[in-house]
C-alpha cells in the first residue's frame, strides 16, 4: 500500500471537458510514468460562497489540515502499539470496511453527513469540531490506559528487582515463618558470595538464636535469601550484629489478609489493562476510521476552494490522486505541469523565478492546485 499520495487539480479549457482532460493525463502519465497510480478525486458541486469568504477560508485551510493529519496520525500509532504490546497480527486499517487506500483511491462524497449544500466553511468547521473532540477523548482513554499500565508496572519492579529492595511476599510462605510470643523469625540478605560465611556465623552472631533455623527461600544474581529464628528480645541485637557483618535484615511481617489483598490487587489490575486495552484499541480502530473518512471530505473542499480560487468561476476543472514513487515525481510534475495552458504556467511560476506565486502551501511552486497527502 502507498503512504503518500498527491491530490492534484487541473484547469478544464475553454471549450474542453473534464473528461477529455482525464484522457490527455491517463495517456501521458501511462506513456512517461507507467508506474504512478493515477486515479480520479470526485468532488460534487459545492456550495461557492463569496470570495472573501473562499479567500478567509482559504487561510485556515493549511492550519487545519495539519491538526487533522496530526490526529490521525497520533491514532495510527496508537493502534501499532497496542496491537504490538497486545501480539496483535498487525491489519489493514479501514473506513466502514474499506481499506483506507481504497477508500482514498475510490472517495465517494457523503451527501447525509455533509450536504452539499452547506457552506463550506460550516462543513469545515464541523469536520474541526469533530476531530478535536475525538483527540479529546483519546487523551482521556489513553491517560486511563496508562494510569493502570503505571501501577502495574511500579508492582511489577518491586517484585522483579534485587532481594535487597524487591517485595519479598509472594517468596515467603507461611510455613517459612514462626512468630510466637517468644519466637520470631527474621530474613536475612546474604550476598550471593557470603553465603558460607552466613552459614557458619549466624548461630552466633547473638546468644538466643535457634540453632539450625536458618533456611534459604531464594536466590537471585546478586543476593540469597534466608530466614533465621531467634527470641523476639535478642531481635534487635540480632539485626546491629548483622549489619557489622554485612548481612541486611528486610523488614517484613507475614500477613495472609494482605497477602491475599496483594494478589487481588495484582489480579484485578492484570485484568483491568487487558480489558482497557482491548477497548481501546476497538475504539482506536473505529475512531480511525472517522478521521480518515473526515480529513478525505476535508480534502475535497480543500481542492474545490483552491481551484476556484485558482481557475476562477464557474468551477471547471479535474481533480485526481496519483501516488508517484519518488524517482517519478520530477517527471510527473513535469506531466501535470504540461497540461495546464501557457499563459496559466507563466503566470503561477514561483515568485523566485519572476512571477507573482500561487496560493498557500505547497501548490506555490507549480501551475495546478496540488497539496500531499501523508498516510503515515
Amino acid at each position: 500500500m502507498a503512504t503518500r499520495y498527491w491530490v492534484a487539480s487541473l484547469p478544464v479549457p475553454q471549450g474542453g471537458s473534464a473528461s477529455s482532460v482525464w484522457s490527455r493525463l491517463q495517456e501521458s502519465i501511462s506513456k512517461q510514468a507507467f508506474d504512478t497510480s493515477l486515479y480520479r478525486f470526485n468532488i460534487p458541486n459545492l456550495r461557492v460562497g463569496t470570495l472573501d469568504a473562499l479567500l478567509a477560508l482559504g487561510d485556515d485551510l493549511l492550519k487545519a489540515n495539519s491538526f487533522i493529519e496530526g490526529v490521525s496520525h497520533k491514532i495510527r500509532r496508537q493502534i501499532e502499539e497496542l496491537e504490538r504490546v497486545s501480539g496483535v497480527v498487525s491489519s489493514s486499517l479501514t473506513v466502514d470496511g474499506v481499506p483506507v487506500d481504497s477508500y482514498l483511491t475510490r472517495f465517494v462524497w457523503d451527501e447525509a453527513k455533509y450536504p452539499t449544500m452547506s457552506p463550506l466553511r460550516e462543513i469545515v468547521d464541523g469536520i474541526h469540531v469533530l476531530i478535536a473532540k475525538i483527540e479529546d477523548d483519546l487523551k482521556v482513554r489513553v491517560a486511563e490506559y496508562n494510569n493502570v499500565r503505571s501501577q502495574l508496572n511500579a508492582i511489577n519492579r518491586k517484585q522483579a528487582g534485587s532481594l535487597a529492595v524487591r517485595d519479598l511476599s509472594n517468596l515467603v510462605k507461611p510455613e517459612d515463618v514462626v512468630s510466637s510470643e517468644h519466637l520470631t523469625t527474621l530474613l536475612a540478605i546474604v550476598s550471593k558470595y557470603s553465603q558460607k560465611d552466613w552459614l557458619s556465623s549466624y548461630e552466633t552472631l547473638t546468644t538466643y538464636v535457634v540453632p539450625r533455623s536458618s533456611k534459604k527461600l531464594h536466590e537471585d544474581n546478586e543476593y540469597a535469601l534466608y530466614t533465621v529464628t531467634l527470641f523476639n528480645r535478642d531481635a534487635d541485637n540480632f539485626r546491629t550484629k548483622a549489619r557489622e557483618r554485612n548481612f541486611q535484615i528486610r523488614d517484613f511481617e507475614y500477613n495472609p489478609e494482605t497477602q491475599e489483598s496483594r494478589k487481588q490487587e495484582l489480579e484485578k489490575l492484570m485484568q483491568d489493562q487487558e480489558t482497557m486495552r482491548s477497548s481501546l484499541l476497538q475504539w482506536c480502530y473505529t475512531s480511525y476510521g472517522e478521521v480518515f473518512s473526515s480529513w478525505m471530505h476535508f480534502c475535497a473542499v480543500r481542492i474545490f476552494s483552491e481551484s476556484i480560487l485558482r481557475y476562477g468561476l464557474p468551477p471547471t476543472f479535474l481533480s485526481v490522486v496519483l501516488s508517484p514513487p519518488v524517482k517519478s515525481e520530477k517527471k510527473v510534475r513535469s506531466i501535470l505541469e504540461g497540461m495546464c495552458s501557457n499563459s496559466n504556467s507563466t503566470y503561477w511560476k514561483t515568485e523566485d523565478e519572476g512571477g507573482m506565486g500561487g496560493f498557500a502551501g505547497e501548490a506555490d511552486a507549480h501551475p495546478y492546485v496540488s497539496f500531499t497527502i501523508n498516510l503515515i
